[in-house]
């Protein structure tokens, strides 16, 4: 299996550090410079409207999928090739997580927070097994890696829950690890024991 199509989870703050934005539209145009297409949350604003940018600046294709309630409220983008309308934040998560060949975390707020650990919950479970890859830019992603050792560390998850994501520490680093994972035999269940 190769990885034509990533999905990345972000924020759509504004809010932000103006390195976060930066960040994401780096992240959308290295995705579209590799010729991988970008599905994401189909927002205009925060990381998604700058990552998206990104990768439209050189031609790459966006995937945008978003509940129809947000939609009504003219926060989905329409200028990007494909902008799909669900029913439910859950449909578009379960849209996101199965339409792509991997999942990339940039920072973001508590929706990025639990589509992440959905689809680490997912690939435990066996539901999907495509690479999980954190963008713990600027550290961003340090506290919840700690919680997920202490998890670790006191029993509520086992050791090899580790191997269930990768941690890179910015854009071009996600990229290298996504074309270096085309080609080998990276997509197969872990080896978790439900117990």
């Amino acid at each position: 299996m190769m990885i034509n199509r990533v999905c990345v989870f972000c924020a759509s703050s504004e809010r932000v550090d103006r390195s976060f934005l930066d960040e994401a539209f780096k992240l959308g145009k290295l995705l579209g410079i590799n010729g991988i297409e970008l599905i994401y949350g189909g927002g205009k604003r925060g990381l998604m409207g700058r990552l998206s940018d990104g990768a439209l600046s050189v031609n790459g294709k966006v995937i945008g999928v978003i509940p129809d309630f947000m939609n009504s409220l003219e926060l989905g983008r329409k200028d990007i090739n494909e902008l799909r309308e669900v029913q439910s934040m859950h449909d578009r998560e379960a849209m996101l997580i199965n339409q792509s060949d991997a999942i990339l975390a940039l920072p973001g707020g508590i929706g990025t927070f639990e589509e992440l650990t959905q689809a680490i919950a997912w690939k435990y479970l066996g539901i999907i097994i495509k690479p999980i890859i954190i963008v713990n830019f600027n550290g961003y992603f340090e506290h919840i890696l700690k919680a997920f050792t202490q998890a670790i560390d006191l029993g509520f998850m086992t050791p090899e829950h580790a191997s269930l994501w990768d941690v890179v520490s910015n854009a071009e680093e996600a990229v290298d690890l996504v074309n270096s994972i085309n080609g080998i035999d990276f997509f197969k269940k872990p080896d978790i024991h439900l117990t």
